[in-house]
Formats: C-alpha cells, sequence, structure tokens
C-alpha cells in the first residue's frame, strides 16, 4: 500500500470514528493546560489529573504559581515523577508567563519553548490543543503507533513529527495528534498490540508482516 493511501485511510476512518478526539488531562485554560502538561512528562495521565485539582486550587492562575517557591509546589506533586525538577519548572515557568508574555500563553513554538519545562513536545501539545495549530506533538505513543501503521520510517521523534506533519491535511493535524496517542494507549500497546480487535489492520504495515510471518512459519513447520 502506497504512503499516500495509508494516510488517506487512516485520517477518514479516525473522522468517521473519534471525530472528537482529545486530551485526556482535565484543564479548565491555557494556563492549567500548560501547568498539566509540563507534569505528564514521564507521567500518566491520570496521575497527573489526580494531583492537578488541589494545584489548582491552591495556585489558580500563574501569579499564584510564581510568587511561590519550588518547596511548596512540590508538597502538591510528590506523586508525580521527578517532582523536584517539575516544582521548579512550574515556578519558572509562571515568572516567564507573567513577566514576558503578559500572563498569556503564547501561540508560538519557539516562545513556548522559553519557559523551563517545555521542550518541543511540550510545546506543540499546547500550540495543537489550545491554538488548534498544525503542530505535531510526538510521545512514546505517537512515535510507535505511526512507525506501525506505517505513516513513517522516521527514527527520532523530530523525523516522525516531521513526516506527519507532511503527509497529514493541515486541517487534521492537531487531531491526528491525538488519534495516535489514544490508539496506541488503548488498542496498539507497546508489548501486546490488540490485532484482534484493530479496526485499522487493513491499513496497518506492522500486521501486513505479522500475517506474512505467521503463513511462512506455517509453511516452513
Amino acid at each position: 500500500m502506497l504512503k499516500k493511501e495509508r494516510y488517506k485511510l487512516f485520517v477518514e476512518h479516525f473522522s468517521a470514528k473519534q471525530p472528537d478526539a482529545e486530551t485526556e488531562l482535565h484543564y479548565n485554560n491555557p494556563y492549567q493546560l500548560l501547568v498539566a502538561v509540563i507534569l505528564s512528562a514521564q507521567c500518566t495521565d491520570k496521575r497527573v489529573n489526580m494531583v492537578t485539582p488541589s494545584l489548582f486550587q491552591r495556585f489558580p492562575n500563574a501569579k499564584s504559581l510564581a510568587e511561590a517557591t519550588p518547596d511548596i509546589v512540590f508538597d502538591y506533586i510528590k506523586s508525580i515523577s521527578y517532582p523536584n525538577n517539575k516544582a521548579k519548572h512550574l515556578v519558572g515557568m509562571a515568572n516567564i508567563l507573567i513577566n514576558e508574555f503578559d500572563d498569556v500563553v503564547p501561540s508560538a513554538i519557539d516562545d513556548l519553548q522559553k519557559m523551563p519545562g517545555v521542550g518541543r513536545k511540550t510545546a506543540n501539545v499546547i500550540a495543537s490543543v489550545i491554538y488548534n495549530a498544525p503542530a505535531m506533538a510526538v510521545d512514546t505513543h505517537v512515535f510507535r503507533v505511526a512507525n506501525r501503521l506505517g505513516l513513517t520510517n522516521g527514527k527520532t521523534p523530530l523525523a516522525v513529527e516531521k513526516d506527519l506533519v507532511k503527509n497529514l491535511p493541515e486541517q487534521d493535524i492537531h487531531i491526528a495528534h491525538h488519534w495516535l496517542i489514544l490508539h496506541g494507549r488503548y488498542v496498539c500497546l507497546a508489548r501486546s498490540p490488540k490485532c484482534e480487535t484493530c479496526e485499522i489492520t487493513h491499513i496497518c504495515r506492522y500486521f501486513e508482516k505479522q500475517v506474512a510471518r505467521q503463513e511462512r512459519e506455517k509453511r516452513e513447520s
């Protein structure tokens, strides 16, 4: 199957099945999403969602967070992975958000990456979720699923990002990020992909190889 056809069928399937796919992080405004995404690095959304209600109650805006110390923030996020670093990142982020961006979460990737704890992936999440920008955040799920399906042969997150942005319709890039994440989180698992219940095996390069291998083993047995 040609890559162009694979992309076409991928978009058609998820546009029909998950037209309203969105992040599973809980937030009410751009500031809260920025905090949640920083916390979600190498941590599950489920765990982040358990922590943020009390965190947002104590620090409802960037000003209150900027006035805090990392030690105080730590107490609210200590069950999150790497809480010491993330506490410092959150306070630093809040200060830059107030002092350089007038308390408005920026939409530009380069501006977002000026804040502590905000790498390219986090910046792409904010730009795509808040501003519907054609930005593709590549986490472990996106990287795995995009390669398994045959949407890319990228060996690095940046290579996968560029391939997806190049080949997906621009208006679908922001939601395709969620399609890939959710498919990887619940169907195309890292160790034991649920191919038996997957609805897109007909476009999956990984599945094609698995079937071919099984047929070869049958012939050789």
